[in-house]
């Protein structure tokens, strides 16, 4: 998993964000990652595959939709 080092943050940020972390009950790290992790995929982002379920719902649904599978075998490319 990859990691992140945030350098210069100021005294009062990190104070801010160990008391933050108490108040939560999390680790000061746990926090970061939490307030992160709610920046960049917020709760209310667009999710696609929920998007076309809700949209094939009002619709009417995809029971009686039928999907086939090409049962080939994979061949790998041909270089030469």
């Amino acid at each position: 998993m990859p990691g992140l080092t945030v350098r210069k943050l100021s005294e009062e940020t990190h104070r801010a964000l160990r008391v933050r972390a108490a108040r939560h009950g999390r680790s000061t790290e746990a926090e970061v990652r939490f307030i992160l992790e709610e920046a960049v995929r917020p709760a209310n982002r667009l999710k696609i595959g929920s998007e076309i379920h809700r949209i094939a719902r009002e619709l009417g649904g995809m029971d009686e939709l039928e999907v086939s599978r090409q049962r080939t075998q994979i061949r790998g490319a041909d270089f030469a």
